[in-house]
């Protein structure tokens, strides 16, 4: 595995040269990395599905970002990029299967829900990378690359109504240089750690989801001037 590791780590770092810090290579290793934690003390789990999953799971992001539809879903470009870089690796189509559904699994909206060890290992890996110092991080990247707000006392439900699609929760983002990183974290960030799968991922999820809290609360009284 480690020469293909290698070769596999190459093209979805050459895919995605044109992405920011938050889903750049350093995301995907990060994601990686807290598969391999994950799956200590774990059982009956195919290590080298995973590791093919990790590497690959955002390889799709560049489409995504050059899509001025919304329609485009980086998971479901992921998933036919990763067919392709397999099968010339010649890995066998059950393997392959595998792996794409780990792929498609790991984001909410494809509507695909993680039916396998590896598949929900995958999806709480990358979610973890969304919570934390790390994920207010990332937040405030996506901010800068969308010329959005970093602070907005607008009502959640009158934002929600605005500028979300449908009005709901899980909704596409409108316009996103109206979004901000509160409006993140109440519509999805805070919600994380119940939509877990392994119990140590959820026990990771609360320490970074306090942290979080705890930053967003202090943000919020120095915008208002109280501190």
């Amino acid at each position: 595995m480690e020469e293909k590791y290698q070769k596999i780590k190459k093209i979805t770092e050459e895919n995605l040269k044109e992405c920011d810090a938050g889903h750049d290579i350093n995301h995907v290793l990060r994601v990686y990395d807290l598969c391999l934690k994950l799956i200590q003390g774990l059982k009956g789990v195919d290590l080298e599905i995973l590791q093919l999953a990790a590497l690959l799971h955002d390889i799709g992001g560049p489409k995504e970002l050059r899509d001025k539809t919304g329609k485009v879903c980086h998971a479901r470009e992921s998933a036919k990029m990763a067919q392709k870089i397999l099968k010339n690796f010649k890995y066998p189509q059950e393997k392959i299967d595998k792996v794409v559904h780990c792929i498609l699994a790991h984001r909410h909206r494809t509507g695909v829900k993680p039916e396998t060890k590896e598949a929900k290992i995958l999806f709480d890996s990358d979610k973890l990378d969304a919570l934390g110092a790390l994920g207010i991080a990332r937040a405030y990247i996506w901010i800068g690359k969308n010329n959005a707000k970093i602070y907005s006392n607008m009502p959640l439900k009158s934002y929600i109504r605005k500028n979300i699609v449908g009005g709901k929760l899980n909704g596409r983002i409108k316009d996103k240089s109206k979004h901000n990183p509160f409006f993140e974290f109440e519509l999805k960030l805070k919600r994380l750690p119940q939509s877990l799968y392994t119990i140590k991922a959820k026990k990771i999820a609360r320490e970074r989801l306090s942290y979080m809290t705890l930053f967003f609360d202090r943000f919020k009284k120095e915008a208002a001037g109280k501190i």
